[in-house]
């Protein structure tokens, strides 16, 4: 985990974005990589926690790739009591959330095992948190702007690569009737699974997305403040660059074991706050697609590649000496006459990019509709601090609009 540099900045009287700003750095979370992980080593692992676990997954995928099987032998094995919470749908609700919490209130558990993808992880590190609370975490947090401090014990076994939600606490939550899609933070996992060979199974549009969503979360952080030359950065672009070359082989070779590691192993670098050392983050493609999940209840991935050209195509003369050095360094862009000129062609690069791989380009192939209610989405997006401009709710709106 990172406490926010800016935070800690303010603390010690310091202003201004020029330098890396101070920051304190943790990640509690102990990663197995690779093959066979979880045969070899989750066995051990159950006997540091108590009788009762709660088997967390999604729509049932892992008891069609034998990834359930192999995970109830070993927690039978281990003497543990499985009590199963499945469903966990790809946009977590906050009522899914309430229902996991009572269940682990009502059986006393001892650990949450969330297997599959963010979804799962997200839903489960809120589950932890709510059901060691006496009133809803959703008002603590957006309300009363206080954090949980205890938590049911959480392990996750990753099936699906791409938000990287395994490697801190933060959580995406859509709350059906306040109509938000925010952030929550629970649990931090104390164990995380990350076996590239899982991701053999997920359908490669789902793998794709996920690797975009990776894609998205190097690129909100690299254009964070400050926006002077950083190790950060430096480390971000080799990411960047990892997640494209690895997408494409993927398109060629599906199967490509070593790819799929590379993208796994990525995901968990761009959110285990590594990139985010002494930065702000932008995060506002981020912020307008999950007010527009909200809303639409699209898939994220797919909806930040549709958003991220159009957004960039909006602030980059606010930042035109980053987004040209992310042109040159990442998409191998040769300067032009102008940081502006470099940029742009950086733009259509990432654009061509989402095309090539087989993403949307615009909101009618995600199915949403041009009467969608785009000012309510817009008047409830949330705007970052990092971001190198400032949008008002018109731009949003418009970027929202331009989209269609």
């Amino acid at each position: 985990m990172i406490a926010h540099s800016g935070e800690y900045r303010k603390k010690n009287g310091q202003r201004g974005c020029v330098m890396m700003n101070n920051f304190i750095f943790e990640n509690k979370t102990k990663v197995y990589f690779g093959k066979g992980g979880v045969k070899e080593y989750l066995g051990g692992l159950l006997a540091n926690f108590g009788e009762t676990v709660i088997l967390a997954y999604g729509g049932g995928s892992i008891k069609r790739n034998g990834v359930y099987d192999e995970i109830t032998a070993i927690l039978n094995a281990a003497g543990k009591r499985v009590v199963e919470f499945s469903g966990i749908m790809s946009n977590p609700t906050y009522a899914k959330v309430q229902d996991g919490a009572k269940l682990a209130r009502e059986n006393h558990v001892d650990l949450i095992l969330a297997v599959g993808g963010g979804s799962v992880s997200d839903c489960c590190k809120v589950i932890s948190a709510q059901a060691n609370l006496d009133e809803d975490i959703w008002e603590m947090q957006y309300t009363k702007h206080t954090l949980p401090t205890k938590f049911i014990p959480l392990g996750t076994i990753v099936t699906v690569f791409g938000t990287g939600s395994e490697m801190n606490n933060g959580a995406v939550i859509t709350n059906e009737e306040k109509k938000i899609k925010g952030a929550l933070w629970g649990a931090q996992a104390e164990f995380a699974f990350l076996d590239p060979a899982y991701s053999l199974s997920v359908p490669m549009q789902q793998v794709i997305s996920g690797a975009f969503d990776t894609l998205s979360h190097a690129m909100e952080t690299y254009f964070g403040k400050p926006d002077e030359n950083n190790l950060s950065d430096d480390i971000n672009e080799a990411v960047m660059r990892s997640v494209i070359r690895n997408t494409r082989v993927l398109l060629t070779d599906p199967e490509n074991y070593d790819a799929r590691s590379e993208l796994a192993w990525a995901s968990a670098m761009a959110e285990n706050g590594v990139l985010k050392i002494g930065k702000v983050t932008d995060f506002q493609a981020h912020q307008i697609q999950h007010q527009l999940g909200a809303y639409t209840d699209c898939n994220h991935g797919a909806g930040l590649a549709v958003i991220h050209p159009v957004l960039y195509r909006h602030i980059y003369k606010s930042g035109a000496a980053r987004f040209a050095r992310w042109a040159q360094n990442v998409w191998d862009i040769a300067p032009k006459d102008s940081d502006e000129e470099t940029t742009a062609a950086g733009i259509d690069a990432l654009a061509a990019f989402i095309k090539e791989i087989g993403l949307p380009t615009s909101f009618a192939e995600l199915g949403i509709p041009a009467d969608t209610d785009f000012r309510a989405i817009a008047d409830s997006t949330n705007v970052t601090a990092g971001c190198c401009k400032k949008l008002t709710r018109d731009e949003i709106c418009e970027i929202l609009q331009e989209c269609l």
